[in-house]
């Protein structure tokens, strides 16, 4: 394993696919978990996250800064996820394959490991929005200024959209909503 991150980030920008594997190892079940949190479809979490790793693994000459490597990622995660949920809508069959998707996801709860999140059910209540920040703020610790930089708005919004989102969330464990 390369002790260094910089020095990874470097040698996968330089075409070494095994310091890529790498770096993919480290982000790989944050970037999972996100996309699952966000689509709430193993499948299509899955493939989002395919299709992130090989256009980050062909695009990576292009990250000027080694220690941006996982905002970096995780912004062209939160792209495809954008773009599935859009893909969703256009079908318009995205509430008949929710309500699919939420009685098998029910039915293999049990073997999804959610790191000890027990309140998935008032998680995928909220909006694609509030999902995407609380699961970018909360889940994987990101600040507001680097969501604010993968999502492309100001860091103030961000926070706004957080705190209110927590509220939301907190409403709706209590039974208040």
């Amino acid at each position: 394993m390369i002790s260094d991150f910089t020095e990874c980030v470097n040698r996968a920008r330089q075409g070494d696919a095994d310091a890529f594997a790498e770096l993919y190892s480290l982000v790989y079940k944050e970037l999972y978990h996100i996309a699952l949190l966000n689509l709430k479809n193993q499948h299509d979490a899955s493939d989002v996250v395919s299709d992130t790793v090989l256009e980050a693994y062909s695009s990576i000459k292009k990250l000027r800064d080694e220690n941006a490597f996982k905002s970096w990622i995780v912004k062209i995660l939160t792209v495809k996820i954008k773009n599935k949920q859009k893909e969703y809508i256009k079908n318009n069959n995205y509430q008949k394959e929710l309500d699919v998707l939420d009685s098998v996801e029910q039915e293999k709860s049990e073997e999804i490991d959610y790191n000890g999140l027990e309140i998935m059910e008032d998680f995928k209540r909220l909006s694609k929005e509030e999902r995407l920040v609380l699961s970018l703020s909360v889940v994987s610790g990101y600040k507001s200024e680097e969501i604010a930089g993968m999502l492309g708005t100001n860091s103030n919004t961000v926070r706004s959209k957080v705190a209110r989102a927590k509220i939301k969330l907190k409403q709706l464990m209590t039974g208040k909503m």
